[in-house]
């Protein structure tokens, strides 16, 4: 059944094409969530970022792009709680006390 619908695929403008990967991702949600996805619009779209990224990485200095980068992980992603160590010594029981006696 994909097969048959990625044959009948649109055909697409040729100044960026949508790859097959993102063809699937479009249909996927276009029949989990019951949506119309404007394939024009999502290639203009995607122009647009390449030719942000494309202007970002010409005018840049390599170390402020990393600075930014840097902060943006940052942001994104929360820091992580410390590792929690475990004193296994502590944690022995010694070798006499098996258990409660029977009484």
């Amino acid at each position: 059944m994909i097969r048959r619908i990625i044959r009948r695929r649109r055909p697409v403008p040729k100044l960026a094409g949508i790859t097959l990967e993102e063809e699937l991702a479009l249909l996927r949600v276009e029949l989990m969530y019951g949506l119309r996805v404007n394939r024009e619009a999502y290639l203009r779209r995607k122009v647009d970022e390449q030719e942000e990224l494309a202007t970002r990485t010409r005018g840049g200095d390599a170390r402020t792009m990393l600075a930014e980068l840097r902060g943006s992980l940052e942001r994104a992603v929360p820091p992580a709680a410390p590792p929690t160590v475990v004193d296994l010594h502590s944690r022995r029981r010694p070798v006499g006390d098996q258990g409660p006696e029977p009484a």
